[in-house]
């Protein structure tokens, strides 16, 4: 059984659209998997009762957000996502750490997001020194043109910080999520670039 957790102690960074494609991603390779959502508010939760019966399968936990972080999934299940909150912190930060085979850190390209986001980062790395292939970051809503996307770049250099990828900013996941669907599910002729920007994503979350 994979966990993977999205986590960030910013909240509005991508988190719940990092988690409902990844899981709609392992949904697509045929993989039996959950997606269990420790935020109170239940974005992802909310998505999934949304998503269409005839698309591949992804279960619902129904747990509330605390249990989430510690409850057993089931014997059958292949593959676990894990949508969190902003500012988890204590017990419930270090739960998901340690349940998690994969972290994924999304980040904006703009001065708060990076800043809010460094130490976090390095902490993360801190406790995953045996793997350090355990912690991804990746570069969300991005617009390469703009200056704050070379802001990123240039900080994520200086501070040796590697982005695995980034995803650009555009209006299909909100479409996507509105419909209950993922990138996923859609036709990958109608969205190469979407799908070339995922690439380097999926293959870490299939090593």
């Amino acid at each position: 059984m994979k966990s993977v957790v999205v986590m960030n102690p910013k909240g509005g960074v991508g988190k719940s659209t990092l988690s409902t494609n990844i899981a709609g991603y392992f949904a697509k390779s045929q993989h039996n998997v959950i997606l269990g959502d420790a935020d109170v508010q239940q974005s992802s939760k909310k998505w999934l009762l949304n998503r269409p019966g005839t698309l591949p399968t992804i279960n619902s936990w129904d747990h509330p957000a605390d249990l989430v972080i510690t409850a057993k999934a089931p014997p059958s299940t292949t593959h676990i996502v894990i949508d969190t909150p902003a500012s988890i912190s204590g017990w419930r930060l270090e739960k998901l750490i340690e349940r998690a085979d994969k972290i994924v850190v999304p980040l904006q390209p703009n001065f708060f997001d990076i800043h809010a986001t460094y130490d976090f980062i390095q902490y993360l790395k801190s406790k995953a020194q045996r793997d350090q292939n355990k912690v991804q970051v990746i570069a969300m809503r991005v617009n390469p043109r703009t200056k704050s996307w070379t802001q990123l770049m240039d900080f994520a250099e200086k501070m040796n910080i590697f982005l695995l990828t980034y995803i650009r900013d555009t209006q299909n996941y909100s479409k996507f999520s509105n419909q209950g669907i993922t990138l996923f599910d859609a036709n990958v002729s109608s969205f190469p670039s979407d799908y070339e920007q995922w690439g380097p994503l999926c293959e870490w979350l299939d090593s």
